[in-house]
């Protein structure tokens, strides 16, 4: 009995994901707000659904944790609740779309890691709630000062000296001296510089455009790379440039300037790898070779990138069904390799329509760059928008072998205390972005309607 609820819980989730997937983008097409307001409350149906069978499965296949499990379950359950209605009760501005992403994909995170390492779920879930609670007054500091464009310099100089940090205090992960540890708690800064980093390129941007602004701005980008590249850390430093590329092009308007820097940028690349390669990029060529060729070293170097494909070829488009693949033999498979586990165990068709949720919040996230007034907020939206579908491509292509292993995150998914508290802040930055936005259009539509209603009285 136990085998066929845990057989048909599987495919009800697969079905529930499908139906959540097609609900994130047909709700943005929606003009009329009773069908939008249906459609995302029906969207919180869907991801409690799947939350509730997938911890029904972990109860039913461990019967001595059944009271642990079903704690953590209800624990989960009721911080999603209560953030869901408190905020959007204190922000009604807000997205409700971005807020039903951000939840789901926490949720999925949360099912993962209580399949692959209980006490890592555990932890990420008293870090990311603490880190909500943190980061709930973040859209009323951005609607009360309205000057933080202001400071465009001071956010480049902090996120300097704040990525240099780890020359001092630093630890080394998988080849990369980018960890502090502080008082027994790891932080990696270059998760928090990239939030400091849009907001000094959009506050240089909305001063100034000319060349000399533009050229001042790329020296400090420059730097911020620069120290991530001493760092090993070329994942970071890649999307740090991709961000700084688009944000460019986007606040100037200026092709010419994209073309430049790209080709800049990859000149500096290619000198650096000449003249440092046996120094700074040892680890990278290894992960090259592996990316290239993983069977011919499949024991060593290629052994995780070929553990990671084994698992999601052996899960097929249904999956294995939670708890009955074998995840937990690819290395940090609750981190980097998040996906694999997910396409193992819930299906390849889960996981691309897990894609498509990420793509569905990339999507909110022009749709506020492209309805905000203000230059600085339009660019700062922009550049978040593409931190996080960059970063979410550089994870999700490296575990498939699309492209080689970065070593970086899926955004509310993988496990990691700094990944979640700045994904989480980057997502209420753009709430705040939302909220101002929306603020000032329902003002604006208010002060249209006085006016027409007077001039009808007048008439």
């Amino acid at each position: 009995m136990n085998s066929v609820i845990i057989n048909l819980s599987k495919y009800i989730i697969l079905i529930l994901m499908v139906l959540y997937g097609f609900s994130a983008f047909t709700v943005l097409c929606k003009e009329d707000e009773r069908d939008k307001e249906l459609s995302l409350n029906r969207q919180i149906v869907y991801v409690f659904l799947i939350h509730f069978l997938a911890y029904l499965t972990f109860s039913i296949q461990s019967p001595g944790d059944m009271k642990t499990i079903i704690t953590f379950y209800a624990l989960q359950i009721l911080i999603a609740t209560l953030y869901m209605y408190l905020y959007h009760y204190f922000y009604p501005y807000s997205s409700r779309m971005i807020t039903n992403n951000m939840c789901f994909l926490m949720l999925i995170g949360y099912i993962m890691l209580t399949r692959l390492n209980f006490n890592l779920a555990k932890k990420q879930f008293v870090i990311a709630t603490a880190s909500l609670i943190l980061v709930s007054i973040i859209p009323l500091i951005m609607d009360r000062y309205k000057n933080l464009r202001k400071y465009g310099i001071a956010y480049g100089i902090i996120g300097i000296l704040a990525l240099a940090s780890v020359f001092v205090i630093g630890v080394e992960e998988y080849g990369s001296v980018n960890w502090i540890s502080v008082g027994g708690i790891s932080l990696q800064p270059s998760e928090f510089v990239k939030i400091l980093f849009v907001f000094f390129v959009a506050s240089m941007l909305s001063k100034k455009r000319d060349f000399r602004q533009v050229m001042i701005t790329a020296v400090f980008a420059a730097i911020h790379m620069g120290i991530l590249v001493l760092e090993k850390d070329l994942g970071a430093a890649l999307i740090f440039f991709v961000m700084f590329i688009f944000m460019i092009y986007i606040g100037t308007g200026k092709f010419r300037y994209f073309l430049l820097f790209v080709a800049g940028g990859g000149i500096a690349a290619g000198l650096a790898f000449i003249l440092f390669k046996d120094r700074l990029f040892n680890h990278v060529l290894v992960r090259i070779t592996a990316w290239k060729d993983p069977w011919s070293d499949i024991s060593g170097a290629g052994y995780q990138i070929t553990q990671s494909l084994f698992a999601i070829g052996s899960g097929g488009y249904f999956g294995s069904g939670l708890t009955k693949g074998s995840p937990d033999v690819i290395p940090v498979s609750e981190s980097d390799f998040i996906f694999s586990a997910i396409a193992e165990e819930m299906g390849v068709i889960f996981a691309i329509f897990l894609i498509l949720v990420c793509f569905s919040c990339f999507i909110c996230f022009i749709t506020i760059a492209m309805n905000a007034k203000s230059r600085f907020y339009k660019t700062m939206a922009l550049g978040f928008a593409i931190c996080y579908i960059f970063q979410t491509f550089l994870s999700i292509g490296g575990v498939t072998k699309f492209i080689p292993s970065t070593g970086v995150t899926i955004p509310l998914v993988s496990y990691g205390g700094s990944s979640v508290l700045s994904s989480l802040v980057m997502f209420s930055i753009m709430q705040g972005i939302s909220t101002i936005e929306n603020k000032e259009a329902r003002k604006v539509e208010k002060e249209r309607e006085e006016l027409e209603r007077q001039s009808g009285y007048d008439a």
